[in-house]
């Protein structure tokens, strides 16, 4: 597979650009991580308790984290509840292999886009 020379399209650029800005935090790499690890949605008091992180700035964290659709929330009475989002995740990686100027690996059978 040929990979193009040039740089990236400028949308594309910046949407990548406002992934790698959302893992620039050691503490967004732990919630991402406690997450996908937990592999259930979590209370914001969990994922307070796990980093050892006050609330607040584990809240601003979810903020931004779901800002690029790395978590996802929902909202179960008066408490709101965060989840890996599975799809985004997946993408990483290739985004990585595209800004490097590498072919993009090819996803696993049965992921979303990849091969039945």
């Amino acid at each position: 597979m040929d990979v193009e020379k040039g740089p990236l399209d400028r949308s594309t650029a910046a949407e990548y650009a406002s992934w790698f800005r959302a893992l620039a935090d050691p503490t967004r790499i732990q919630i991402v991580s406690l997450l996908a690890r937990q592999g259930r949605p979590m209370a914001v008091g969990e994922i307070v308790d796990a980093v050892e992180v006050g609330q607040s700035t584990v809240s601003a964290h979810l903020k931004v984290l779901a800002g690029v659709r790395f978590v996802l929330a929902e909202r179960r009475g008066t408490a709101s509840y965060y989840r890996v989002n599975e799809a985004c995740v997946r993408c990483f990686p290739s985004a990585a292999d595209v800004v490097m100027g590498r072919p993009v690996p090819a996803l696993p059978a049965g992921a979303p886009g990849g091969r039945p």
